[in-house]
């Protein structure tokens, strides 16, 4: 596996997360979603806007339901048939998201397709490390980029492919170990602090475009934190980090913020060298 050790090199992978960072999945995407199911399962909780933004703290849909579950109804993780249960209302909660995506619903954000496209053009591997469910990725994908999207991404990190979840770094891990690079010649794109947490910890320099529902997260370590991508036209804003030298994020920015984080690492390496 790829160790924070490695060669330094030039920008050869971008790492993308998916909710909140390719669309804004989570307040009309996944939240709803949940309720719907929840309504199904006869259950009487209503997931708020704000309610829902205290349990982005707990990653994964699974371990979310649980979370709550077990503050507010344990009795329902107690019975004989709980594991199942909670799979179960899970399975319905990711098909009524999938509704909700091909539906239309749900857009990509700023700059997200035009950056994939010229990164792709480029030939910059592509990459997902994320803790959705692999169906719920499919149906974004397919929705928003065409009955080619998967193919754009070389290596998708998604739902329960690693045991611990962010801000745990195994995704990232378990992405490397499949591109075969050093986390040097990558870079990620996050929108939350789990996200930079678990991206930081593998040891990529990451970007972060806030949404919402991140927009007061400690990103400290960010390459750069902004509103979004941006577009032509429609700027993105700086919030903290490396400046934007333009409007939008292109492959020419990410390549000069991944250099300086190379070279970051490089004047730390050589002063633990020379305190040895």
């Amino acid at each position: 596996m790829p160790t924070a050790c490695a060669a330094p090199t030039d920008l050869q992978a971008v790492v993308f997360d998916v909710d909140g960072t390719l669309a804004d999945t989570e307040r009309d995407g996944h939240r709803v979603a949940f309720n719907r199911a929840f309504a199904r399962f006869g259950l009487p909780w209503e997931w708020s806007v704000a309610t829902y933004g205290e349990l982005l703290a707990v990653t994964g849909g699974k371990e979310r339901i649980r979370h709550f579950a077990a503050r507010q109804a344990p009795q329902w993780l107690e019975r004989p048939d709980g594991g199942a249960w909670l799979a179960g209302l899970h399975q319905l909660k990711s098909e009524i998201y999938g509704e909700l995506v091909r539906a239309g619903t749900i857009a990509l954000r700023p700059g997200v397709a035009r950056l994939i496209g010229e990164l792709r053009g480029a030939g910059v591997r592509l990459a997902i490390a994320t803790t959705t469910t692999r169906s719920s990725l499919d149906s974004l994908l397919l929705s928003s980029l065409g009955d080619d999207a998967q193919s754009l991404f070389e290596v998708i990190g998604a739902g329960d492919v690693v045991a611990h979840k962010k801000p745990a770094p195994d995704i990232y891990h378990w992405v490397l170990q499949r591109l075969q690079l050093p986390p040097q010649a990558c870079l990620a794109v996050e929108d939350s602090q789990p996200g930079i947490l678990a991206a930081s910890a593998a040891g990529l320099p990451t970007l972060i475009t806030v949404n919402a529902y991140t927009a007061a997260d400690d990103f400290s370590g960010a390459l750069s934190v902004l509103s979004d991508l941006g577009e032509p036209g429609q700027p993105a804003k700086r919030l903290a980090g490396q400046a934007l030298d333009g409007d939008c994020v292109d492959l020419a920015q990410l390549r000069r913020w991944q250099q300086t984080a190379v070279n970051t690492l490089n004047r730390r390496q050589a002063a633990c060298l020379a305190t040895s």
